[in-house]
């Protein structure tokens, strides 16, 4: 799958690590320009060696006030990526509501606020334009520990429907892909337990994780032409664990 970005404006939020990381990378790659948004200064730094030429932002995502400062005049973007997240483990009897706060604003919150800059922004412009949310397979199914994180993945895929049917008629696309365990510093958070990593990866019908060229993958055909009648849908990247 030959895809082309040249000549478009993409954002990608949560752009320091991980799957962020590698979309910013690719988009770059493709032609896209690219602005990459982290709160971490030093990851958008070496960031921006690898590909020169993006341009930075860095924000603490769960300051609305100052978000709303850092991307208020980004000027006009045709793709969105939402990759902000924080997993803060907490079995569900212990949750707290530092931590709820803490994540839902991170999470949740930052996607809502950053994809009604980007829509209006779009609306303004009179473009169409896509936009992809990283969720997670535990917007699906349990994981122990998982709680506050699972809450907010679950919301992100029926907000992702909600705004889908609003933003359609501007012709907006508004999808998502749910990982379940991919190679990055947060899944190895929770797979810390050798024997619990192995009896999940039996569990996959594939008998293998996702890699992060996968996840990216799928990202970069949410936000082309080549998915121009999907909206309000998610890819499960998951190696075929929901069906298991």
């Amino acid at each position: 799958m030959q895809l082309n970005s040249s000549g478009l404006q993409a954002l990608v939020a949560g752009a320091g690590k991980g799957i962020g990381r590698d979309t910013v990378k690719a988009l770059h790659a493709l032609g896209a320009g690219v602005i990459a948004v982290s709160r971490t200064n030093t990851d958008l730094v070496s960031l921006s060696k690898e590909c020169p030429g993006i341009e930075t932002v860095c924000v603490d995502w769960g300051d609305w006030e100052a978000t709303e400062q850092a991307l208020g005049n980004v000027g006009p973007v045709d793709l969105l990526v939402n990759n902000v997240a924080m997993l803060l483990k907490q079995p569900f009897l212990e949750a707290t509501k530092e931590v709820f706060e803490r994540t839902f604003n991170v999470n949740l919150r930052s996607m809502i606020q950053v994809s009604q800059i980007v829509a209006q922004g779009m609306i303004h412009q009179g473009v169409p334009g896509s936009m992809v949310s990283v969720s997670s397979m535990v917007a699906h199914v349990s994981f122990p520990n998982l709680a506050v994180y699972s809450c907010t993945k679950g919301t992100m895929t029926i907000l992702t429907k909600v705004m889908a049917a609003e933003l359609g008629p501007h012709w907006i696309r508004v999808n998502s892909v749910n990982p379940k365990v991919v190679p990055t510093a947060m899944s190895q958070k929770v797979l810390t337990d050798p024997e619990l990593a192995r009896k999940l990866k039996e569990r996959h019908p594939l008998q293998k994780f996702a890699e992060m060229e996968d996840v990216v993958n799928s990202i970069l055909f949410l936000l082309s032409d080549r998915s121009a009648p999907t909206s309000g849908s998610g890819i499960l990247v998951d190696a075929g664990y929901l069906a298991s």
